[in-house]
């Protein structure tokens, strides 16, 4: 919004100085900058609002001992999360840009998801919210309707999303030279599926004061690179090229939606972090999730996203093997799933856990950025 109605004036004697707002970078920045600004000063009223309201955290009675002392805690704190994110992508995102527009509609519609989920719990003071198939029903209904929009519709992306809609870009390998190329039905279930499967593990990881929102903003600021050097150009000539990564002109933008989410994230973990005041709930993390999903199919790295992600991948095959392996044989392969509860069972404190998996989305993401180069 900023930039739609500021941007115009540069062209003004005495408002020159308006013409930053033509570089994403400036851009990243202010969304970055306003998005820890709204959280850091809501957060304190918004705390508040829940505890008046008695909107408390429903704990697993055969979890951690140690999680017991969190029952009651402020929760649904992720609703502040995506009021920033939205407000601050809106201000500063260029209103153009049909992927930025397609990446906020899928993170609301998850939160409107994931709020009917935590309306539930509290409702019923119980861990049962909507039923996993209701949820999944609704999460795919979103994300097929988004891809299938990507494929058939007016999607107005440009002509460089319909040259590479339906290829799958291989990380180490150059995009130009070994494309695959998916069929469109297929490319859309394999897009939807994506974004449902990183929207809940997100949601899986969600369980420790603090997990979540380390490894989601460190997936978005490495999603930010990515998005700026798939569309952004230098003296005529797109980095795109030299670095063997789809072309994406659209993609630019999401960069701005990348910092919204880092601010937000910021703002949110400073009464989050161990022990936590407030936390997310399902209204942030199966919209964040959803959101980092969109991202990935977007600028083409649907593949990547299993590298950069690899903590929510690690969190969700944890609790696939855990249900698998005692259906079916009667044991598990875990003291307790999500993996990081496992840890926790072992003795590890709980600060401990959190900040090693942090360290590990940090050299998934470096590895995941090395990628630009080896191919």
């Amino acid at each position: 919004m900023i930039y739609h109605l500021l941007y115009p004036l540069s062209a003004h004697p005495g408002f020159g100085f308006l013409n930053v707002l033509r570089y994403v970078p400036f851009r990243v920045l202010a969304a970055t900058m306003t998005a820890m600004l709204l959280t850091f000063g809501l957060y304190p009223w918004f705390i508040r609002t829940l505890q008046s309201r008695q909107i408390g955290q429903v704990v697993r009675k055969e979890g951690p001992a140690s999680h017991l002392s969190k029952a009651g805690t402020p929760t649904m704190g992720g609703a502040l999360i995506l009021l920033a994110l939205v407000a601050s992508t809106v201000l500063w995102a260029d209103p153009n840009s049909s992927a930025v527009w397609l990446t906020l509609a899928v993170t609301a519609a998850y939160g409107v998801v994931g709020y009917i989920d935590d309306a539930q719990k509290i409702r019923k003071k119980s861990t049962g919210g909507l039923s996993a198939r209701g949820k999944l029903v609704l999460q795919f209904t979103v994300a097929l309707i988004v891809c299938a929009y990507l494929w058939y519709g007016e999607s107005g992306l440009g002509a460089d999303w319909l040259g590479v809609r339906d290829r799958l870009s291989i990380p180490f390998v150059s995009f130009d030279r070994h494309p695959i190329s998916l069929p469109p039905w297929l490319y859309v279930c394999f897009g939807a599926f994506v974004i449902v499967a990183t929207s809940n593990c997100v949601n899986l990881t969600d369980g420790l004061d603090g997990l979540a929102i380390g490894p989601v903003m460190i997936n978005a600021g490495t999603y930010a690179i990515l998005a700026y050097l798939a569309g952004v150009s230098f003296f005529g000539h797109a980095l795109a090229h030299y670095l063997h990564v789809p072309e994406l002109e659209s993609a630019s933008d999401l960069a701005v939606y990348c910092g919204a989410v880092i601010g937000a994230g910021f703002g949110f973990l400073w009464f989050n972090t161990y022990p936590a005041q407030v936390f997310m709930g399902d209204v942030g993390s199966l919209a964040l999730g959803g959101g980092l999903g969109t991202l990935a199919v977007l600028t083409k790295n649907e593949l990547l996203s299993v590298l950069l992600g690899g903590v929510f991948v690690v969190e969700g095959v944890s609790v696939i093997g855990q249900v698998a392996s005692y259906k079916l044989f009667r044991k598990r392969i875990f003291l307790m799933a999500p993996i990081h509860h496992h840890f926790e069972k072992k003795g590890w404190p709980e600060p401990k856990v959190i900040v090693r998996f942090w360290i590990i989305s940090i050299m998934l993401a470096l590895a995941s950025l090395a990628t630009l180069k080896l191919r």
